[in-house]
């Protein structure tokens, strides 16, 4: 029976020695994982070089913050009896939430992609990912749906760094 367990070992750890490029490997795909859903969603809120798609305001001011079916848990900022804004200093902060999501999705969302200041712009994500699970989609399904694998995509860049795959290790940025 020791034989036998001793070779099923053997088996199961034949991979060892590659372990270092399976790091490689994926550090390499979770940053693109994450970075590519994020980078995505950024690019679609401007219509251009620094114009901001205006249909983003209403996702962000009604779908997100002011829904008809209000989510339990989620972050309700219009007046519940108008089923609207009834303090324009409101809209205005959203907007500017808005155009900053905007801008943090596409500048690390790029950022993670190519490996550049990888763990600042995981930290950032990570921040993004815990606003949206707790404020905005706060329900089990998209925790398991999505966020929780971006989590962990994450919590990888952060814990082992980008890996040999990205600039932050060809021009020696990375302190690990």
């Amino acid at each position: 029976m020791r034989k036998i367990l001793s070779k099923l070992s053997g088996l199961l750890t034949f991979w060892y020695p590659y372990t270092e490029k399976l790091q490689f490997l994926a550090l390499l795909f979770a940053r693109i994982a994450v970075g590519r859903v994020f980078l995505k969603s950024g690019l679609v809120k401007w219509n251009g070089f620094f114009k901001f798609n205006a249909s983003t305001y209403d996702l962000f001011e009604y779908e997100f913050f002011c829904p008809e079916e209000v989510r339990k848990g989620a972050l309700y900022l219009c007046d519940k009896a108008e089923q609207d804004y009834t303090n324009e200093t409101v809209r205005f902060i959203i907007d500017r939430f808005a155009n900053l999501a905007g801008i943090m999705e596409v500048a690390l969302g790029a950022a993670i992609i190519v490996g550049l200041y990888s763990r600042v712009a995981a930290l950032g994500l990570l921040g993004m990912t815990l606003f949206i699970q707790l404020f905005v989609f706060p329900d089990a399904a998209s925790w398991w749906g999505s966020h929780a694998w971006w989590v962990a995509c994450l919590l990888a860049v952060l814990a082992f760094g980008p890996g040999k795959a990205s600039l932050d290790h060809i021009f020696k940025l990375d302190a690990k």
